[in-house]
């Protein structure tokens, strides 16, 4: 029974392997990136922790740049080889490379040979995450009936949302077993290895499939490509087909996409200072809640078309990204909102540059800059005529820089409230609703993709074809999206300032699919 053909006891186990093992390798690869926040003082120790948290989202995205090195050698093992037996290494080499981490000594242990190590971890976790997203993806696609395609490889795309809720599933059960102080010294790796569970049960599962009958019948016709990699690149249209798919589908879904998760995350817990757990859970709920879009969306991509649907998300994405964090911040926090808005932060000086990765800011302006941005403080920069005194005002009100504690007493006069606070539930609820709508732009952009990616490229060489593009733009242009985000925050004052990053990579993808990408629905894949 080939492909095209429906197979309902054969399909179910196909989508649930794939499906399965995505959910397992992306909990793999989010955990590092959920506990950031504590993972970050055990390897990256600092006297500021908002360096410590920059240093660790760069080492989270080193992973994600080691994912196109990944795609190229397992998308050429795939394709020679076979899809099945490709993502079975992967998804070993991905348990294997998680657990280590939660054996790994700290700094406080070994000194500078810790973060090598969790370095070398996350390089293992890049490479095999490079090979995992194509195989499962082709795999399906390779099964599905043509009018049914984007169905059931928008299961793979939950998959990765799944990964997602896994991960904040276990740290939160972890943070309800142990106390705070046991969790933050050694129960963060307890997430970590529970990854051997997860390898297990994949392994268990995946080792039942059969290969992809379109691999089989071109094996069996001796049309295996020798080199697909030379393959894929050997004319301008292949060229263009793989430029295209990587700046006008993998980009622009994995800011998104990475902007619904990490970026609103980060947001809630380091701008709006919301409790570490309540974060999580709100953006758990969210996102549990988000899952259905995909497969929403996927379902419509067989009627209505990939490239239509695909369209609509970013168009949405650039009008409604700025408004939708605008309410949740208003929800999240209101106090602080309201402070930042009747009450704000502005410093004068003559030169205000601040570096937040130095040890000592190179002038008074920085120095207080850097003392807002360790307390999370929003604020504005204005310049002074040269040799001038820095100034801070706070709503209008100057206050004494000299005295630290005058600025703490000014801040809490004005309503920014500097501890960690709980929401109310009704405020979680509106939270959660806006993690949703972000959710629906994702599904929009994502839901499509995987059948959209497999339907762009040759049998001979899908592999390599489509996971090469896929993870250069998922590598580097989602996985530095929380540093580069967290960055602007920092250099700026402004919470909203790393949403400008989502916002452009989203409408180069607009213009780049507009103009250049094709409708594949229905498209026949012998």
């Amino acid at each position: 029974m080939g492909a095209g053909t429906i197979d309902a006891k054969r399909d179910r186990l196909v989508i649930l392997a794939s499906t399965l093992g995505t959910v397992f390798e992306w909990y793999d690869f989010f955990i590092y990136g959920t506990l950031a926040g504590i993972v970050a003082g055990h390897f990256f120790p600092s006297d500021n922790p908002a360096v410590s948290f920059l240093i660790f989202l760069a080492s989270f995205g080193v992973g994600f740049g080691m994912r196109p090195l990944g795609a190229l050698f397992f998308g050429v093992l795939g394709d020679r080889l076979g899809r099945k037996y490709t993502f079975l290494v992967t998804i070993a080499l991905m348990g294997v490379a998680t657990a280590a981490v939660g054996v790994l000594p700290t700094y406080e242990t070994i000194g500078v040979a810790a973060p090598i190590l969790l370095v070398l971890c996350r390089i293992l976790q890049g490479l095999a995450l490079g090979g995992e997203y194509g195989g499962a993806a082709i795999y399906v696609a390779e099964h599905a009936p043509s009018d049914r395609r984007g169905l059931y490889t928008s299961f793979i795309q939950s998959g990765v949302v799944g990964g997602f809720l896994l991960s904040l599933i276990v740290v939160l059960g972890a943070g309800l077993v142990i106390s705070d102080a046991e969790f933050e010294a050694w129960g963060w790796r307890i997430p970590f290895l529970f990854s051997l569970v997860l390898l297990g049960i994949s392994l268990w599962i995946r080792l039942k499939l059969k290969e992809s009958p379109v691999f089989k019948a071109m094996k069996e016709a001796g049309q295996v490509a020798r080199n697909p990699l030379r393959e894929s690149f050997d004319s301008w249209p292949k060229i263009r087909m793989v430029l295209v798919a990587l700046f006008g589908v993998a980009a622009g879904l994995t800011v998104v996409w990475y902007t619904a998760q990490f970026q609103a995350l980060y947001f809630l817990q380091n701008s709006l200072r919301l409790e570490d757990d309540a974060a999580r859970l709100v953006i758990g709920v969210g996102a549990l809640f988000s899952l259905g879009w995909f497969i929403l969306f996927g379902w419509l991509s067989d009627r209505l078309g990939r490239r239509r649907i695909i369209l609509t998300g970013y168009v949405l994405t650039i009008a409604l990204m700025f408004p939708i964090f605008h309410w949740m911040g208003n929800a999240a926090n209101p106090d602080l909102a309201a402070a930042m808005e009747r009450y704000p932060v502005v410093v004068r000086g003559s030169d205000c540059s601040y570096d937040p990765f130095a040890k000592q800011q190179a002038t008074a302006c920085g120095r207080i800059l850097d003392a807002l941005s360790r307390k999370g403080v929003a604020y504005q920069t204005a310049k002074l005529t040269e040799g001038s005194a820095p100034v801070v005002t706070i709503g209008g009100t100057v206050v004494d820089v000299d005295d630290p504690a005058a600025l703490d007493t000014a801040l809490t006069a004005a309503g920014y409230r500097l501890d960690k606070i709980t929401p109310s539930f009704g405020a979680g609820l509106r939270i959660a609703l806006g993690i949703i709508a972000i959710g629906c732009l994702s599904g929009m952009t994502y839901g499509p993709a995987a059948a959209l990616l497999v339907e762009m490229f040759p049998a001979r060489v899908r592999y390599t074809s489509m996971s090469v593009p896929y993870h250069i733009g998922t590598g580097y242009f989602g996985g530095f999206l929380p540093f580069i985000s967290q960055y602007m925050v920092a250099r700026s004052g402004d919470p909203f300032a790393g949403l400008w990053y989502t916002v452009g990579v989203a409408a180069m993808a607009l213009v780049v699919t507009l103009l250049w990408l094709p409708e594949t629905a229905g498209k026949e894949l012998e």
